[in-house]
């Protein structure tokens, strides 16, 4: 499989950067070529920056609990840029208060999250799902079934 671009941030006000530059390291060190968009993005940088490199992905963090505000409508919004078969994840503490993380996840598969990660996902779990997306998204692409 050839290495796929992917983008890398964190979404909306939030400035909680190590995870992300975390990530982005060991996304380059399993051979994808990753987009730092850093901290403090509105989701439409990631948009921006997804169409400008070709990206096969978007992995956003939030740890700031905003992220039902930050990106209520952006998968809508992915779809009227042209990009909206792009593969979507997010990851972190995504809303305020106590809760069970499931219900973050459910909420934001609904938004058209592909992937939903608390904030103590092994990074090898979230690459190996990624791999494992956009290798599905080729089968399908080229019109081989499983």
């Amino acid at each position: 499989m050839t290495s796929a671009t992917v983008i890398t941030g964190t979404v909306g006000m939030d400035a909680h950067v190590i995870g992300t530059k975390i990530l982005s390291r060991a996304l380059r060190d399993a051979g994808f070529k990753v987009v730092e968009l850093g901290i403090l993005n509105p989701p439409e940088d990631f948009i921006r920056a997804a169409i400008e490199t070709n990206a096969a992905a978007i992995l956003m963090s939030s740890l700031y609990g905003m992220a039902e505000i930050d990106l209520r409508g952006f998968r809508e919004k992915c779809v009227e840029a042209g990009i909206g078969g792009i593969l979507l994840y997010l990851g972190g503490i995504l809303a305020v208060g106590r809760h069970e993380f499931h219900e973050d996840e459910v909420k934001f598969k609904q938004m058209g999250f592909d992937r939903v990660y608390p904030p103590e996902v092994e990074l090898n779990v979230a690459i190996a799902d990624l791999r494992a997306d956009l290798e599905a998204r080729a089968k399908s692409a080229s019109g081989v079934t499983a």
